[in-house]
């Protein structure tokens, strides 16, 4: 009787840490890297996509997906910059992933993400169903990660699409993409700076409250935050949040920028930031 009880006890949890694996596992990649093109709803869109280098077909990838801000370009964020940072390619992920993650950059329509009817969260979806059926995906390890409208973008998936997401890290965003639903938990980084003149700190906070409320998490109202001219940033991490649905808080002495980094580097540096290694692990502490 125990015997039986212990042996379908095991088969439960086999199935579980299975049942994660796409569809694309243990199969012939249909994808490689670079520029595909995908059909939406009758529209043609693009994404960069980057798969690790010595792929295994039967070893389920996180997917992480860097959504660039207004105006920007997939090719920004997959390549570092126009400069091509080497450290701040995918916002700082590529490099730390050490090539157990495939990683995504789509490009808005017109540079933006105005998810107008829920067009770009479909897009989303699509490219979901496009890679989960050509490459090997542990679907509990997706993630978005954006600065400003791409942080808004994030913002929407996390909204829209936590069921499907496993955390997102929103840069200096707001809520510029929609937020439809937005009652479920999902694992939540939020980044801001107290001297943003573009979206105010304000919104961020409100926005990081929305998963605060989610995940059962206790306030970060009173969470302590820089003080300008510091050149510092301060992460806190909520407390009493539900299990696997944690949220942080970084906020720094800086401006509407992405790659932040404290005092004696740069403002902005994708070589010196502290912000790539925080969300990475984050993300890998889920």
């Amino acid at each position: 009787m125990h015997l039986s009880t212990l042996f379908l006890g095991l088969t439960s949890l086999t199935t579980l840490a299975t049942a994660a694996l796409s569809s694309g596992c243990n199969k012939g990649p249909t994808i490689t890297s670079g520029v595909k093109t995908i059909s939406v709803n009758g529209q043609s869109r693009e994404f960069t996509i980057r798969v690790p280098e010595n792929y295994q077909n039967n070893r389920g990838y996180k997917l992480v997906y860097g959504l660039h801000w207004i105006g920007g370009r997939m090719d920004q964020v997959a390549n570092g910059g126009d400069t091509g940072s080497r450290n701040w390619k995918y916002y700082g992920m590529q490099v730390l992933a050490n090539e157990s993650a495939i990683f995504v950059a789509p490009q808005g329509i017109n540079g933006n993400w105005g998810n107008n009817g829920g067009e770009d969260v479909r897009f989303i979806d699509a490219m979901n169903d496009y890679i989960d059926a050509g490459l090997c995906v542990d679907t509990a390890q997706r993630f978005s990660i954006g600065f400003s409208f791409g942080g808004g973008m994030t913002y929407a998936i996390a909204c829209s699409r936590a069921k499907q997401f496993r955390g997102v890290a929103v840069i200096a965003g707001g809520e510029l993409s929609g937020c439809d639903g937005g009652n479920d938990p999902i694992a939540y980084f939020g980044i801001h700076g107290i001297r943003d003149g573009t979206l105010n700190i304000a919104g961020g906070r409100s926005m990081r409250d929305r998963f605060i409320r989610n995940n059962g998490c206790a306030s970060l109202s009173g969470a302590k935050e820089p003080g300008q001219g510091s050149r510092t940033h301060i992460t806190t991490a909520a407390t009493g949040c539900k299990a696997g649905f944690p949220v942080k808080w970084a906020a720094h002495d800086g401006g509407h920028i992405q790659a932040a980094a404290d005092k004696p580097a740069p403002e902005e540096n994708g070589e010196a930031s502290w912000v790539g290694p925080e969300v990475w692990d984050f993300w890998n502490s889920l």
